[in-house]
């Protein structure tokens, strides 16, 4: 996926390794006395670490890069470092959903007012529209795109939630029955969108706790295997312990090739879409 993350000139770098303490998720490492990036997913990409360098020689840049890996990154530091460099890496991250709350929060556009919407009446078909099936729309909500909701929106209290992905609607014909129907729903694309706030803002979502559980309906294509990343990042971020996690994987003729868990709890079930 195409995210910020940090870039090392090593011409620059003097190996003073004030980067490296930092840095809380011990992303950087000194490496015959230049500091390095040792793993790509152990970089959230805020650049905390930026402005510890006496040389200029850390910069943030947007490229390809493994996604941040808050799992990964508390099993390293917990068998480097301890429970202590865990605590501090929960406490930078905390720091960064603040931040990024205050960013999205200023996002001043007429299309994000949130909206609850009711049901319309059934739609009929017309001479001049042969095709027509009547149909009718099972959306509640307005905004739906990842960058216009905002968490603590009305439409998602007491709403299993679906992450969508963009092609996902125009994949299958039934995707208002099937998944919209009494849920809210997200609709983002992890391969061309930037991702880099997702996790957090999907992170403060989750904290409403009515929310019993998501359905992360994805394209069967590989990249869009992002959402899936995406949903697990922000259930490590919100804390939440009792959430069910389903990964619906949708083919390109519409059909769902596969159904699988990736986190539940045993006394809340979310009903498979028929």
């Amino acid at each position: 996926m195409k995210r910020k993350i940090i870039q090392i000139d090593e011409e620059l770098c003097n190996g003073c390794g004030n980067c490296i303490t930092g840095c809380s998720e011990g992303a950087l490492a000194l490496v015959n006395g230049k500091a390095k990036l040792v793993k790509e997913n152990f970089c959230d990409g805020f650049g905390d670490c930026v402005g510890t360098c006496p040389t200029g020689a850390l910069t943030i840049e947007e490229r390809e890069a493994d996604s941040f890996d808050v799992g990964a990154v508390k099993t390293h530091l917990l068998e480097t470092q301890g429970i202590e460099a865990v605590w501090r890496m929960e406490e930078a991250q905390q720091k960064h959903v603040a931040v990024q709350q205050e960013q999205y929060d200023h996002i001043g556009c007429p299309g994000s007012l949130h909206r609850t919407l009711e049901a319309a009446e059934p739609a009929h078909s017309s001479a001049a529209d042969d095709d027509f099936e009547g149909t009718q729309s099972e959306l509640r909500q307005w905004p739906v795109h990842f960058r216009r909701v905002q968490p603590g929106a009305p439409f998602f209290k007491n709403k299993e939630l679906v992450l969508m992905s963009t092609c996902g609607p125009l994949a299958s014909a039934r995707v208002h029955q099937r998944y919209l129907r009494g849920r809210s729903v997200i609709v983002g694309c992890p391969k061309l969108d930037d991702t880099c706030s997702y996790a957090a803002k999907l992170a403060d979502i989750l904290k409403e706790t009515s929310i019993p559980g998501v359905i992360i309906a994805r394209m069967e294509v590989p990249c869009c295997g992002g959402l899936t990343m995406i949903a697990s990042q922000a259930l490590d971020l919100s804390g939440r312990a009792n959430i069910r996690l389903q990964e619906h994987i949708i083919g390109i003729d519409g059909s769902v090739k596969k159904v699988r868990q990736i986190a539940q709890v045993s006394d809340r079930k979310l009903p498979l879409p028929k």
